[in-house]
């Protein structure tokens, strides 16, 4: 019914608004904590990178294809499968790609246009799957893992808190928040606003203006 959609759309905006955003100092160490020289760790620092510079959703980027990379107008984008089959199209950032192109180069399943983007290493069950693309339970093992190789402590820091950093960090570098809102698939802009802290930023306090 509407009003429990409603409702529970209340419950997701709210539970946005308390995720927590990591530092700046904290984003690049967490891009740099995979090894850049094996399969596991190209891939999770393409995985870290596409959330940390295009805002998605876990399940958004457990979605994605080889094909979801692609041409628009010159310009490399991923091709985003959002929440109610709604499509967006974001353009890729250039060290994302980088890390996208190494992990594809080195895996070599650029071909397989059809296939999963972000896909298992290996296999526990021992079956021939390591086509099939990554669950949201491995991508929160993979990001919580690198988030403790580096001591990160944050209070209620989850996967989720990489989209909130971007937009975040988005916001505080003067995006149009229309856009983030486009950027991040909010149907609603009352949802992008909850990730505007630009008001609460301590350096911006009187405090640091009063001089005597």
């Amino acid at each position: 019914s509407p009003l429990v959609q409603s409702i529970r759309l209340g419950i997701a905006e709210a539970n946005e608004g308390k995720t927590p955003a990591i530092g700046d100092g904290q984003a690049r160490a967490l891009l740099d904590a995979p090894p850049s020289d094996t399969l596991k760790g190209k891939r999770d620092r393409a995985i870290l990178s596409t959330f940390l510079f295009h805002g998605l959703r876990c399940e958004e980027l457990c979605k994605l294809r080889v094909r979801d990379l692609h041409t628009r107008r010159g310009v490399l984008h991923l091709r985003i499968h959002g929440k109610g089959g709604k499509l967006r199209y974001v353009p890729a950032h250039p060290g994302t790609l980088e890390r996208i192109n190494d992990y594809l180069d080195f895996l070599g399943h650029r071909e397989d246009l059809g296939g999963a983007l972000f896909r298992p290493v290996k296999n526990p069950s021992g079956g021939n799957d390591l086509d099939k693309p990554l669950t949201p339970d491995s991508i929160y093992k993979c990001v919580q893992g690198h988030a403790a190789a580096i001591g990160l402590k944050v209070p209620g820091f989850c996967v989720h808190a990489l989209r909130a950093t971007a937009a975040t960090n988005a916001l505080d570098h003067e995006a149009d928040i229309a856009k983030v809102q486009e950027w991040l698939g909010h149907a609603n802009i009352s949802t992008t606003r909850l990730y505007d802290r630009r008001k609460m930023r301590p350096e911006d306090s009187p405090t640091f203006r009063v001089a005597y």
